[in-house]
């Protein structure tokens, strides 16, 4: 199955009904996609509380994709918030398996940083991650270019399989070593598409910008480009059971515009989604 979603729910104005507060924005989206990436959970280990409540908020299939907290996947260099990296485990591994009991987990998506780079210690280190987060479906996200050169390519993809690891397939801008290619292979039953745009300037140059994620993420597919994303989906069907798909291009408020057009290319229709707010009200106009 396909399932794509977006990256957060909380900025996406056209998804939203005039009357939507803050609160209800979740419910909204969930009315339009099946799937969404939690990132704040990158920034900040979400609570129990709060976990559950977004679970109460949407249907029953609905799924949540849960980025995993900075300090696990090395974005913080060490400089933890954390007694002990052991207290960090167990922080987000109990947020974690609040997701896991209302069977609303898609997977946790462990995206390393771009000084990340190929080696034995890294390797190391994604067999540690492998075994404390053993209880959920991990996806890994790489974001340097050796993991995939022609020497590692196959022994990378080989390494993910051999662990259980979801392949986190990306389109990208082709930006130098802190970028990789668009490899289109399931290492298990599950795939991760994350579509980040082709912004090459803004990739290349956001780490000298405050406002860095608006400048690397500001982009808008065209439909040829859209069509091939389709194609490459349909590639990454015959591979494995599910195919989830993100759109992660929200700077310009592309994503979700982009998505409904990749669901209509690809012949997609949603059921057991969310009422929306507009649909409510049919019977009484």
């Amino acid at each position: 199955m396909i399932k794509i979603g977006l990256t957060g729910w909380g900025d996406h104005p056209t998804l939203y009904s005039t009357a939507t507060l803050s609160r209800d924005k979740l419910f909204d989206y969930s009315g339009h996609f099946p799937i969404v990436e939690v990132d704040t959970s990158f920034y900040a280990i979400p609570s129990v509380q709060n976990v559950e409540k977004w679970c109460i908020e949407t249907p029953s299939n609905f799924q949540f994709i849960v980025k995993a907290y900075q300090g696990i996947t090395g974005h913080l260099r060490g400089d933890l918030p954390f007694e002990s990296r052991n207290d960090m485990m167990n922080a987000f591994k109990e947020s974690v398996d609040a997701f896991k009991r209302a069977g609303k987990l898609g997977m946790v998506l462990v995206q390393f940083p771009p000084w990340y780079d190929c080696s034995s210690k890294n390797i190391q280190y994604i067999r540690y991650i492998k075994e404390q987060l053993s209880d959920f479906p991990i996806a890994i996200e790489f974001r340097n270019q050796t993991w995939y050169s022609d020497a590692m390519k196959e022994k990378t993809l080989q390494f993910l399989k051999e662990n259980e690891c979801i392949h986190t397939v990306c389109d990208e801008p082709q930006a130098g070593t802190g970028s990789i290619p668009l490899v289109p292979i399931a290492t298990s039953d599950k795939v991760l598409l994350r579509i980040h745009g082709r912004n090459i300037h803004g990739w290349r140059n956001a780490g000298n910008n405050s406002n860095w994620r608006e400048v690397r993420f500001l982009y808008d597919y065209n439909e040829e480009e859209l069509q091939g994303l389709a194609r490459c989906i349909d590639d990454l069907q015959q591979q494995c059971n599910d195919v989830f798909v993100l759109f992660n291009n929200n700077s310009g408020h592309h994503a979700a515009n982009n998505a409904k057009r990749l669901q209509q290319i690809l012949k997609i229709e949603y059921s057991g989604l969310s009422p929306k707010q507009l649909d409510m009200f049919e019977g009484d106009l």
